[in-house]
Formats: C-alpha cells, sequence, structure tokens
C-alpha cells in the first residue's frame, strides 16, 4: 500500500507544478511533455499497483474464509466424535448396569462380569494413551513454529531497508509539494560566484562556463555545433538593432559572444537585472538573466558587462532596460578582453513574471 501512495504523491507533486506554473523554474518547457509523460507513465504503474493489492486482498479473505470453513468442519466433526462416544458409553453403563441386575440374580456369572469391567478399564486406558499421543503432536507442531520463527530474524533488517528506500522517495514529494520555490537572484550568484574563461578553455570543458556567455556546444558535436553557430549568426548579423527578448535572448547571447567582432558598434537592447558585486568598479554593472538550456541542472546566469553613466544609482536585483553599442574592453578580473556594453539609454522596470530564459 505504501507504494501505492507514494506514487500518488509523485502524480500529485508534478500536476501541481503544471497548475501552478512552477515548472518552467525547473526545467525548460520545451520538454515539458517529459513531465507529462512521466505523468502518465506513473498513473498506469498507480492502476497496476492497485489491481494487485486488490487481487492479493481477495486472495487473503478467500483463504480466511477457507480456513475458517475448515475449522467449522473441524469443529463440528469432534462434536459428532464426542457425542458419539457419550452415547456409546451410556449404552455400555445401561448394559453393565442391566448385567449387574442380572446377576443379582444369578450369583454365579460374577467373575465374568469383574473380567468384563476390567477389559472395559483397559479399553478407557487405550483412549487416555491416544490422548498423549496428540498431546506429543501438539508439542511437534509448536517445536516447528519455532524453527519458522527461527527462520525469519533477518527481517527487521530488510524491513529497516525497506523503510529507508520509501523514506527516500518521500522526501522530494514532500518538498516539491509544500515547500516554496526559491527563485534565483543575485545572493546566488555572489554564493556561487562566476568566472568566463577563454575560448581556448572552454574548448577543452565545455559547458563549465554557465555565467555571462550560454554554451550549448556540449550538446552537440564538432561539425553539427559549427553548423549551428552559422545559423544564428546568419538571424542576427542582418539586424540594424538587435533586441534581446524572452524567447531570444540566450540564443542572442551566444551568437554575440560566438562573433564579437561581427558585432562591434551594434545597437543592442535587453532586459535583465544589475549586480555590482565585489569584482565591478567605477560605473560598470553586469546585466543578468537567469537561463536554462535544458533543466536547472545546466542552468546559469547570462548577460553582459554594462558601461553606465557617471552616478548612475542602481542596486543589486534592480530589474532594467538597457540600450547601448557593443564594444571591447580588457577586464582585469577576468584578465582578458570581453564584449561590454556602453549605455545610451536606460530605465527601471518591474520583475517580470517569469524571471528566466530558456534555449529554445
Amino acid at each position: 500500500m505504501t507504494r501505492l501512495y507514494i506514487l500518488i504523491g509523485f502524480i500529485l507533486m508534478f500536476a501541481l507544478m503544471h497548475s501552478s506554473g512552477d515548472l518552467n523554474k525547473y526545467i525548460n518547457m520545451k520538454y515539458a511533455y517529459l513531465s507529462i509523460s512521466a505523468i502518465v507513465l506513473l498513473a498506469v504503474l498507480a492502476i497496476v499497483e492497485f489491481v494487485r493489492i486488490y487481487q492479493k486482498e481477495g486472495a487473503e479473505k478467500a483463504r480466511a474464509e477457507a480456513a475458517a470453513a475448515a475449522h467449522a468442519k473441524e469443529h463440528a466433526g469432534w462434536a459428532g466424535d464426542v457425542h458419539s462416544e457419550g452415547e456409546e458409553r451410556t449404552h455400555d453403563h445401561e448394559h453393565s448396569f442391566g448385567h449387574v441386575h442380572a446377576h443379582d440374580h444369578h450369583t454365579h456369572g460374577h467373575g465374568d462380569h469383574t473380567h468384563s469391567h476390567d477389559h472395559h478399564t483397559h479399553g478407557h486406558g487405550d483412549h487416555t494413551h491416544s490422548h498423549d499421543h496428540h498431546s506429543h503432536s501438539d508439542n511437534h507442531h509448536h517445536h516447528d513454529g519455532d524453527d519458522s520463527h527461527f527462520g525469519h530474524s533477518h527481517e527487521p533488517s530488510s524491513r529497516w531497508k525497506r523503510v529507508l528506500g520509501y523514506f527516500i522517495l518521500i522526501v522530494p514529494i514532500l518538498t516539491g509539494i509544500f515547500l516554496p520555490v526559491q527563485t534565483l537572484d543575485s545572493s546566488f550568484v555572489k554564493a556561487k560566484g562566476f568566472s568566463f574563461p577563454t575560448f581556448e578553455e572552454a574548448e577543452n570543458n565545455p559547458g563549465q562556463h554557465q555565467f555571462l556567455k550560454p554554451d550549448s556546444s556540449v550538446f552537440y558535436g564538432k561539425e553539427g555545433y559549427e553548423k549551428l553557430k552559422k545559423k544564428e549568426l546568419s538571424e542576427f548579423a542582418g539586424m540594424g538593432q538587435i533586441e534581446l527578448n524572452d524567447s531570444n535572448y540566450l540564443k542572442g547571447m551566444e551568437a554575440l559572444y560566438n562573433n564579437p567582432g561581427q558585432f562591434m558598434g551594434a545597437s543592442i537592447s535587453f532586459d535583465g537585472f544589475a549586480y555590482k558585486g565585489e569584482q565591478v568598479d567605477g560605473n560598470h554593472f553586469f546585466v543578468f538573466r537567469f537561463g536554462f538550456i535544458h533543466c536547472v541542472a545546466d542552468s546559469g546566469v547570462f548577460g553582459m558587462l554594462v558601461d553606465f553613466p557617471k552616478n548612475t544609482n542602481l542596486k543589486d536585483n534592480d530589474w532594467i532596460n538597457v540600450t547601448g553599442k557593443l564594444t571591447w574592453e580588457f577586464y582585469q578580473p577576468f584578465k582578458q578582453t570581453i564584449p561590454v556594453l556602453q549605455v545610451t539609454s536606460w530605465k527601471p522596470i518591474a520583475a517580470p513574471k517569469d524571471p528566466y530564459v530558456y534555449r529554445l
């Protein structure tokens, strides 16, 4: 029954994620069909488990009824034997009484009567012996029961393993249903820190630079990724002004970082939250969006270093829209030259309902 409850718990958890819209905080919604498939599969397993339990309970009920019927039949037979034995004893008593009465008139047969009585007593002794043998059988049965109990002496160990396994499955269900989903912000960036390795390091460690620059090369072969880069470069290179939105943010950022020379001087605008951190001086801020390539496992904070006008007053997690020209700048903490957006205009905005962007 516990397995059935666990299956129902997972179904409920996934269904709540879909209905509340929190699923997009775990996976790229492009792959939401996988979650729906999981719900269907779990529902099928729950039905199978319910049928198995129903059949098992039916079989146990049938065995219990059969055992009760057998017990009742055995009890009825024992009562019949006792009744017959009582009738036999009553008949013997009546016969003996009649015999004694007869011997009041015929005293010469008294010795024969005594012999007959002794024989009846011997029969009673036989009956007692049979009873003792039955008691011996009971003791033997009890001994077998002890052996059976000894054979199951390791059962508590397997029970604890089962309980531990159920606990491991129940914890994610409880946390998924009852704990609120934490939206990532600049505190995550500060706690984790970020780096921007060189392109040579990126080739040797694909997928490691999940900050600033999106990288989907790990999901393609070398030739396949080269084709993808050329295709996405052609999508953005022809634009007079590049406006990155929720649907093309990660794709556009990856194209800009892969081909920065192609976009020098281009006008670029995008939304994001400000992050000053400890590595940025003067009027520079990073402007980030958290993004998922596939799921939370390959998520990262992606964006660009932005050079604001002097005396710009921004705090971490302030959401803004920025527009500017793409330039180069040597950034000392990374010890390399990176693309930097020189701001021409910016404005504060409300935090979007969905703060994440996805690789579509």
